[in-house]
Order: C-alpha cells, then structure tokens, then sequence
C-alpha cells in the first residue's frame, strides 16, 4: 500500500530551481508532520525541513534557511518544497516522510521512494 508518492525531481544546472511534491495516503494521511530528508551517495541522510499540520509550524536545517522552502496543503496532506539557488552539494535522493515533526529520521513512520535531484555545474 503506497503511503508517500514524491515527483518534481530532475536535472538542474546550478543555481537553477526546482519544486518537489508529496502526497500522503492510506495510514501516512493521519500523521501530525511531514517532512523533508535528503541523502547523497555515501553520506547519512540528512534532515531538511518539516511542517505540522496543527499548528502548520515550520522547521528547517540551518543550511537550506534562505534557499529552501516548505510548504503544504494540510486538507490534502500535500507537501511541497522549493528549492532555489540550487548547487551541485544538493544532489542527492531525496525523500518525503510524514510521522512527528522532528529534525530526527526515526521520528517519521512513513517515507516515500524518493526523488533524485541532480544539479549540474
């Protein structure tokens, strides 16, 4: 049963943009946050940004304030993150997780399959 469906991804030349999407479904639908983690070929994963759907409060990791921003359809349980300024440093698969809202990975019950974003110099 697919809980997570992301889409947006693709090749960018730096300093380029790209907007990912997310979509929650079955038992990732309840969930109180969903979020946004991204991995790079031999590094851990690593936390982005989340957003909860109460109080639709933010967080983001230091290094993508600026760059980054999340936002969400809370009636959908959609959630989207724009990305501007691209650099090569941000390829990686990225992932949306729908759980608690945390900046840890292991707070989130539910991920999708991931999305690659390839930035080109």
């Amino acid at each position: 049963q697919v809980q997570l469906v992301e889409s947006g991804g693709g090749l960018v030349q730096a300093g380029g943009s790209l907007r990912l999407s997310c979509a929650a479904s079955g038992r990732a639908f309840s969930s109180a946050a969903m979020g946004w983690f991204r991995q790079a070929p031999g590094k851990e994963r690593e936390f982005l940004a989340a957003v909860t759907w109460s109080i639709k409060g933010t967080i983001y990791a230091d290094f993508v304030k600026g760059r980054f921003t999340i936002s969400g359809d809370s009636a959908r349980r959609q959630v989207y993150l724009q990305m501007n300024s691209l650099k090569p440093e941000d390829t990686a698969v990225y992932y949306c997780a729908a759980g608690r809202i945390s900046r840890v990975a292991g707070s989130y019950d539910y991920w999708g399959q991931g999305t690659q974003v390839t930035v080109s110099t």
